[in-house]
């Protein structure tokens, strides 16, 4: 849900403008909530919690760009193959072997996403295209989104949720920053403000699910599991902005629903 209010709110506004509201918003939530989980904030926490939130700092922005001006059905999951595609990737290097079952769970988790994000050729005079720039943008978020998993899933479980707020921290550094650079150091108002607030107190819930779930399973099940969230998105794009879906992302939507039970049994 996160990334649609935020992929509307910056077709408002600039999408840096969106992230100096739901960035710190976030920040602020994560500490209060590391602050009440408690344990002790390592190196290691500090560390790979800054390393995770640099990649989503610049992710986040190349996000939002492209959902400001691609179509948010074909954007989010083909974002989210990316995503997927790193920590599995990184997973398997290292020595990860998901069961049988899981595996096939997996391959057909990554074409549920590909068939989701197919694009019907006939809408070429919609506002919000897919051109080379918007997949640009949204191959460079997925893989920006990758690494952060692969950073905050090495950071010590017995930080707790202290990794999410560092990451947040620097990822909060690195919106202001190029937001200064480009001269986009205002907040949106009005509804557009409150949209943004809604994609940040969404995304703090949605992170701290994301750490639990990587320390709770591999990081090559963990990742693919969490990448299908663009069902959720496209939904909602076909509900709320009557955004068109054909056949094929049908039958994609299907089989992340049929990956997820697999992946889970396995």
């Amino acid at each position: 849900m996160g990334d649609f209010v935020g992929g509307l709110a910056s077709r408002r506004v600039s999408p840096l403008r969106v992230l100096l509201v739901s960035t710190p918003l976030a920040l602020v939530g994560l500490t209060a909530i590391a602050v009440v989980t408690g344990g002790p904030i390592h190196p290691g926490a500090v560390g790979w919690g800054a390393a995770c939130g640099l990649a989503l700092g610049v992710a986040s922005w190349w996000f939002y760009a492209a959902l400001r001006s691609g179509p948010i059905s074909v954007v989010s999951p083909l974002s989210a193959v990316v995503t997927a595609g790193v920590p599995v990737t990184v997973g398997l290097i290292r020595g990860e072997r998901p069961g049988a079952v899981a595996g096939v769970g997996i391959v057909l988790a990554l074409v549920a996403v590909v068939l989701v994000s197919r694009e019907v050729t006939d809408e070429d005079v919609r506002p919000h295209r897919f051109t080379p720039k918007v997949a640009w943008l949204t191959i460079g978020a997925g893989v920006g989104f990758g690494l952060n998993f692969v950073f905050i899933e090495k950071a010590p479980v017995e930080s707790v949720l202290w990794p999410l707020m560092f990451a947040r921290l620097a990822a909060t550094v690195v919106v202001v920053i190029i937001a200064t650079g480009a001269g986009e150091l205002r907040l949106p108002s009005g509804g557009t403000l409150k949209l943004a607030l809604l994609a940040g107190l969404a995304d703090t819930g949605a992170n701290v699910a994301m750490l639990l779930a990587l320390r709770g399973s591999q990081l090559s099940l963990a990742s693919v599991l969490i990448s299908l969230f663009p069902a959720v998105t496209v939904m909602l794009a076909i509900v709320v902005l009557r955004e068109r879906v054909h056949l094929w992302q049908v039958v994609g939507m299907v089989a992340a629903v049929v990956a997820v039970a697999m992946i889970t049994a396995g």
